[in-house]
């Protein structure tokens, strides 16, 4: 892939997840004139998303804008937008913010070959396996509620999504368990021929210890093996050193307007 390919390809992965874990939610789902989104299906404001907008002037973009918050409202959900290098028009955000959207960072958007993966050095007494019943997405579920995003509320919604769609490709789910105990987390999402990689945790006892980049190095390897040449993923501003170092290269950056019902 080239770099156009590459940035299209992490917008692509991400937006077909979303998408999924909203549909599975329950959520309502808009595929026309240009838009995609998903509102609804989440507790979660990433997760009641707006991933695409292809809009041709100010006024429909206005309109546009108008509509995904009013159907936020009328759900009773909070939701976001999230803004790539591909959605128009260019002043898109300033517009967010103008109907009440509030700027929530950016996530740099990364891409790696997947035969150049960079080995990180061995943490030793971590196994990593890989979840495919209830019983071990409990455990997969718990473990991510103790250190990511809105956690525990979070982390139950996402394994109720998980358990809907099985345990089967595009989704692989892996727990990292340190002398036995459960430490780490990650999701692998096949979509838009890559490997999209999601929901790396490592609990905070057991952080600074290489078991991040371990357990996204194995998922990895994984995809690789399967035939996947590429792996993608949207960082945390703090976790991309980690990826850096397993030869991951920021593309893009993909910035999130959130909404709450709570500060309208």
């Amino acid at each position: 892939m080239d770099e156009a390919e590459l940035v299209e390809a992490i917008e692509t992965n991400a937006a077909e997840l979303l998408m999924t874990m909203g549909a599975a939610g329950g959520g309502e789902q808009r595929e026309d004139g240009g838009v995609r989104w998903t509102i609804g299906g989440s507790p979660i404001d990433y997760h009641n998303a707006v991933v695409e907008a292809e809009l041709e002037d100010s006024a429909t973009a206005d309109q546009v804008v108008g509509e995904s918050l009013a159907r936020m409202k009328e759900l009773g959900v909070p939701g976001c937008w999230h803004v790539g290098p591909s959605m128009r028009p260019a002043d898109l955000g300033e517009r967010l913010v103008r109907a009440g959207f509030t700027y929530g960072g950016a996530e740099p958007g990364m891409a790696v070959e997947l035969a150049n993966l960079i080995e990180p050095t061995a943490t030793g007494g971590l196994e990593i396996v890989r979840v495919a019943d209830d019983e071990t997405l409990a455990v997969w579920a718990e473990t991510l509620g103790r250190g990511f995003g809105e956690g525990e509320k979070e982390a139950r919604w996402v394994a109720e999504v998980y358990r809907r769609e099985g345990y089967g490709d595009p989704w692989r789910h892996y727990l990292g368990l340190l002398d036995g105990e459960p430490v780490a987390t990650t999701t692998v999402f096949l979509a838009a021929g890559v490997a999209g990689v999601y929901f790396v945790m490592t609990v905070p006892e057991a952080r600074r210890r290489g078991i991040g980049a371990a357990i996204t190095l194995a998922a990895l390897r994984e995809a690789r093996d399967s035939g996947f040449a590429y792996g993608v993923l949207g960082s945390s501003p703090a976790g991309k050193s980690v990826y850096e170092s397993l030869g991951f290269r920021e593309y893009c950056s993909i910035d999130l307007y959130e909404w709450s019902a709570a500060t309208d």
